[in-house]
């Protein structure tokens, strides 16, 4: 006793004597960082004024008492920390901050969290990775009433009691991910009236059948076996804003409460839409929820009562097993503005909806607010035009790898079909009737044909044409998108030069046309602003050196490589290169010669050189030739002067 004292004495002593001669202050903070310094033991004389202290990344396997009484922060994660001793904190009245995950606090808990009694101020802990039992964390959470955040990922916790957190009731932030969770008591999180953030991913929870914690603001149950989510109806607003159920077992939507405040629902990857139907779906998912509160009326929807009032503005749905779209549950959310809807199972998109029939009344649902829909991935090979006019505020539609063919206008089909029979009958997809439409993929689709007014009455600003290796463009193809669109990439379609048909584009910035067949740039392209172009695989020999001159002014970057590019016909390399227009692939781009193939890095170093021989070896061809010439023009001119002399002597002599 005697002894503590004495030292209490002394640190004292020393903190007044430094101020004293230094009139230092102690309100900036002051850190120390020892982490991935192979330490086996916390150093010796620390400055007592430390704030911050970082010990990571060592191999410390024992703390003892640390005399630092204005350290806020102390993190001595990942060493081998399996020993603490009693009075280790004692001296750390303001300690609020530490990290101690992975370590082997599991081993020797019970003399550890009596160490941990004496830091009650602490806010933040973070013991995850420590192969914790139930028992050792209640332990380790023993007299804690001020912590606000706490980390227990990775431990080995198997089930929540409700007493767990009885002493830490102002927790606002929770993460037990990756332990193996099967349980939790009910009360367990209840009396959190703080609590805002829950993370419980990764463990082995099988169903949420009364969901009641009001006060949470994010939920994370993705990655464990959960099967259904239910909340049971209440009049208390719940503020939960993102709810992750994403990677489960779920088969059914969620039942949320009534008063929600959801904004972000992730329900990807689950065996959503494995049953035939949305119909059967929503009548089974009604009846579970009647099965869990007992309720005898079959009436009432409490799935769609509860989604209509709901402000989700994102949904992701991708990676189900939805062989028909939604549509009566998706249009319920009037506020949704994106919806992932990839990777699934569908190959139309009929409207097959209540009191909807084909002759008669046609019930027109809307998605409102629907910005941004994902369907890539499905199989689609057609999709219903009423589908198309709910998307009323649609800009960017993601198409890729389906089977879509894109059509002309209503109006450019055959006149013997009426409307009725376009809205039954036809394959194709009406892109015009999305008249707010901005960003079109249509990548991997197999296009067939790309016609004339395709685009009519749309205002593309993107289109993506690429890997459709057997797609025919007819002329004026995107002439209806030639004012707006801005970036065009038409890679990947086995297209010649001749068969290219890009119109003036006075608004166009990015283009891709790499692994085509192209030897030519359409001169169109001279008055369009383009910052990025790549042709990257194709047969270009030369390029137009009048029209890069144009494109110079706003090019910025350029892709060239593997071409056949002729190194003695390359001024227009060399304009580039004077302007400094960044060339990513150049070093993987080569030019030809007489003498084989160069790297046009060397010949841009010296562009004289790879064709002096050819220039020289030219010169020396057309004097030989002349050379020649005159020398047989010679020869002939004194063989017709010796033959006629010759002749005129035969004559004189038989006179």
């Amino acid at each position: 006793m005697v002894r503590h004292m004495f030292s209490h004495l002394v640190l004292l002593w020393s903190l007044a004597l430094d101020l004293s001669i230094t009139g230092l202050t102690y309100h900036k903070p002051k850190e120390g960082s020892w982490n991935n310094q192979s330490l086996f033991s916390v150093p010796v004389d620390l400055d007592v004024r430390l704030r911050r202290l970082d010990l990571s990344n060592n191999f410390i396997r024992q703390l003892h008492t640390l005399a630092l009484p204005y350290l806020e922060q102390l993190d001595l994660s990942s060493n081998q920390l399996d020993l603490i001793f009693e009075g280790a904190f004692e001296n750390l009245a303001r300690l609020e901050e530490l990290n101690l995950s992975r370590n082997a606090l599991n081993n020797n808990f019970g003399s550890n969290t009596k160490a941990f009694r004496s830091i009650s101020r602490l806010r933040s802990l973070d013991i995850s990775m420590n192969g914790l039992s139930d028992d050792a964390v209640k332990l380790y959470l023993r007299n804690k009433p001020s912590l606000d955040q706490l980390k227990l990922t990775g431990n080995a916790l198997t089930r929540l009691s409700h007493n767990l957190f009885k002493e830490s009731k102002g927790l606002r932030s929770i993460t037990i991910d990756d332990n193996q969770i099967s349980v939790i008591e009910k009360g367990t999180f209840e009396p959190l009236y703080q609590l805002e953030m829950l993370n419980l991913a990764r463990n082995n929870l099988a169903n949420i059948c009364d969901f009641k914690l009001h006060q949470l603001k994010y939920l994370n149950l993705s990655r464990n076996s959960v099967e259904f989510f239910v909340t049971l109806e209440d009049n208390h607003l719940y503020r939960l804003e993102i709810l992750d159920l994403s990677h489960n077992k779920l088969i059914y939507f969620p039942i949320v409460p009534k008063m929600n405040s959801l904004k972000y629902l992730y329900l990807q990857n689950n065996m959503v839409g494995a049953l035939n139907s949305e119909a059967t779906m929503v009548s089974e998912v009604n009846a579970l929820y009647r099965e869990i509160m007992r309720e005898r009326t079959v009436t009432k929807n409490n799935l769609h009562s509860n989604w209509r009032l709901m402000p989700l503005i994102y949904i992701d749905l991708s990676y189900n097993h939805f062989r028909s779209f939604p549509l009566e549950t998706l249009s319920l959310l009037s506020s949704l503005q994106t919806l992932n809807f990839s990777n699934n199972c569908l190959q139309t998109i009929v409207w097959n909806i209540r009191n909807h029939s084909e002759s008669g009344y046609h019930r027109q649902l809307v998605f409102p607010s629907l910005k941004y829909l994902d369907l890539q991935s499905n199989g689609l090979v057609s999709v219903s035009p009423f589908f198309l006019k709910a998307l009323t505020q649609i800009e960017t539609l993601n198409l890729q790898d389906n089977s879509v063919q894109p059509c002309s206008t209503l109006e450019d089909l055959e006149i013997s079909q009426t409307i009725q029979q376009i809205h039954l009958n036809t394959s194709c997809v009406h892109f015009g009737q999305l008249r707010t439409l901005k960003h079109l993929n249509l990548r991997e689709n197999n296009v067939t044909v790309l016609r004339q007014n395709t685009f009519k009455e749309t205002s593309l600003i993107s289109l993506n044409l690429a890997r459709n290796p057997h797609m025919v463009m007819q002329a004026g193809a995107l002439e209806d998108v030639q004012k707006t669109l801005e970036s065009l990439i038409i890679s990947d379609t086995n297209i010649t030069s001749s068969d290219l048909f890009i119109p003036f584009m006075p608004a166009l910035t990015h283009l891709k046309i790499s692994n085509n067949h192209l030897d030519l740039i359409p001169n169109s392209l001279s008055y369009s602003p383009l910052r990025e172009l790549d042709i990257r695989n194709n047969n270009f020999k030369s390029l137009n050196h009048s029209l890069i001159i144009a494109l110079s002014l706003s090019l910025k970057r350029m892709y060239i490589s593997n071409n056949n590019f002729n190194c003695c016909d390359s001024k227009w390399l060399s304009r580039l290169h004077e302007l400094k227009i960044n060339l990513p692939d150049i070093n993987d781009t080569v030019c030809f010669t007489s003498d084989g193939y160069v790297g046009m890095t060397e010949y841009l170093k010296n562009p004289a050189v790879p064709c002096l021989f050819h220039t020289k070896a030219q010169e020396i061809h057309i004097g030989q030739i002349i050379v020649v010439f005159l020398f047989v023009t010679v020869l002939i001119t004194v063989l017709i002067v010796f033959t006629r002399k010759l002749c005129c002597s035969q004559e004189s002599f038989l006179v």
